[in-house]
């Protein structure tokens, strides 16, 4: 039979600037709660490790620690070892594509939030839902982060930086 706690989840996104760039955004976790509306405290807490604090939809909080398993600038792959109410792993892989990047994340986790493990075998569609949608509006945030750290990054390496760099009207 199959576990019911057990997910695996899958979501390509797609962002306006170079892969590094796609990189460097995803590098930083402790960023997220600029661009992710559902994840709602990240912090580092040194050597690789990160708590978190994710909150969708629905009316519960996922909390857990993320160690850093993978950084491989070069591969352009993240990823994180993960324990508490989720236990597993989640990554980013960032492609090239066009002029853009093209992001795979993937996640494989088993859930020990009692909640979670009481409601599986009637809730298991609605959580797969919330986290979609979840994702969904990470992928939003970060297109619309990703927009203006491209044009900061624009703004910060041109000859004019030093000057005014935009008008608020003509």
């Amino acid at each position: 039979m199959k576990d019911l706690n057990f997910y695996s989840f899958r979501n390509i996104w797609s962002l306006d600037c170079p892969p590094a760039e796609a990189y460097e955004m995803l590098r930083d976790v402790t960023e997220f709660t600029m661009w992710w509306p559902e994840v709602r405290e990240a912090q580092a807490l040194g050597g690789g490790r990160f708590s978190l604090r994710a909150r969708a939809l629905l009316p519960y909080s996922l909390r857990f620690v993320g160690v850093r398993r993978i950084d491989d600038p070069v591969a352009r792959v993240l990823e994180l070892a993960m324990t508490g109410d989720l236990e597993g792993f989640s990554r980013f892989r960032i492609e090239p594509s066009g002029r853009g990047s093209r992001i795979l994340f993937e996640e494989q986790v088993t859930a020990n939030k009692t909640l979670l493990r009481r409601l599986a075998l009637v809730a298991r569609p609605v959580f797969c839902a919330n986290h979609w949608l979840m994702m969904r509006r990470g992928e939003a945030g970060l297109r619309t982060y990703a927009a203006g750290f491209t044009r900061g990054r624009a703004a910060t390496s041109s000859p004019s930086a030093g000057g005014q760099t935009h008008k608020l009207c003509e």
